[in-house]
């Protein structure tokens, strides 16, 4: 993945004031942070013995170190292999958590209706993506238009018991899109295995909450997607996860137009109509990968964003248009704290 540019990681270290600062209430706070997946992440515990905290927080760095070697699209990794095999036209086998994140995958393509779809790997290198270093440009019409002539879907994947293999061979697979979710649950996950419970968990915007701040719930913050500071803040419960898609977060701008890392599948091209879109996820299972996955296809979904949250049976989300318009679920207004300027905005059902 491309080195985050200037812009982005001010706007980053912005959302980080505002997830930690607004965390510095009374009480033993421990704090671990590590810059994997291509960004930024922090872990923070509230209430737990130093020693402990420090064991379970490294656990948990540990476990991001795997998941980014294991599902690196680009770098030699399960990921790279199993692409691979699909442009070879081979079956191969698959981890069981390989395994269990393709039928998500699988699941959730169904579900947005192809907005979501880890298949268009090829789309993601073509406009420049895969790599660590990075140089704006824009993709040779031909080679984009036989990407998309190709049409390649995550369902077109065949999953008999750990093999795995494609009608397709274009499908390559790129997990940017539902690997930091997943994370966001597997630190959850080991955090409680530690006895830790109170934390905030937060991986490039992509947050999750254990517990609560001492008597206080976690507090975060919305980044603005034009500015350096937080669009608002809600208070975040236990077992909450909040995810957003912007098109500040990984992007280039070329002859004066900005173009992200957010690419429709139906046209192959950047979504130019939506500047950002966040979901938060109240409490169920796998409710850091649902806050990860769901953010893609309801940004991609423009003005009919409402539906397609409706589909995934989110109540929480916000959406901040091309011009800069705000509208947001009734829910999501309920929860929120604008910062000063802001608004106004649009509750839609």
């Amino acid at each position: 993945m491309p080195a985050p540019t200037l812009p982005a990681l001010l706007r980053l270290l912005c959302l980080t004031l505002a997830l930690f600062l607004s965390a510095c209430g009374d009480g033993p706070l421990v704090r671990q942070e590590s810059f994997v997946f291509g960004t930024r992440v922090e872990v923070v515990s509230y209430g737990s013995p130093e020693a402990e905290a420090r064991t379970a927080l490294n656990a948990v760095l540990r476990e991001f170190d795997r998941l980014h070697r294991s599902y690196h699209a680009w770098q030699p990794s399960e990921l790279t292999s199993l692409n691979a095999a699909i442009a070879a036209g081979k079956s191969t086998p698959v981890s069981p958590e390989m395994l269990s994140l393709l039928q998500a995958s699988q699941r959730y393509a169904a579900l947005s209706d192809g907005l979501f779809d880890p298949a268009i790997g090829k789309l993601i290198e073509l406009w420049g993506f895969h790599g660590d270093s990075f140089t704006p440009h824009l993709p040779e019409p031909a080679a984009l238009q036989a990407a998309i002539a190709a049409a390649p879907s995550v369902r077109q994947l065949s999953l008999q018991g750990e093999l795995v293999r494609s009608s397709n061979r274009a499908v390559n697979l790129d997990f940017g899109g539902i690997a930091k979710g997943y994370a966001l649950d597997r630190a959850a996950t080991i955090l409680r295995e530690h006895g830790i419970k109170n934390a905030l968990i937060n991986i490039g915007g992509n947050v999750m909450a254990l517990g609560a701040k001492g008597k206080q719930p976690w507090s975060v913050g919305i980044q603005h997607p034009r500015a350096s500071g937080p669009l608002a803040t809600l208070a975040l419960y236990d077992g909450e996860a909040i995810g957003t898609s912007g098109d500040y977060q990984r992007f280039f701008e070329f002859e004066g137009q900005r173009y992200s890392h957010l690419i429709d599948p139906r046209t192959g091209v950047p979504a130019k109509h939506t500047a950002a879109l966040t979901v938060l996820v109240t409490p169920r299972e796998n409710a850091g990968m649902l806050s990860d996955v769901a953010s893609k296809p309801l940004f991609l979904a423009a003005d009919d964003w409402p539906a397609m949250a409706r589909r995934f049976e989110i109540h929480h989300a916000l959406r901040v248009d091309a011009a800069g318009h705000i509208s947001l679920t009734p829910d999501m207004r309920a929860r929120l704290r604008w910062a000063d300027g802001v608004g106004p905005a649009t509750v839609v059902e």
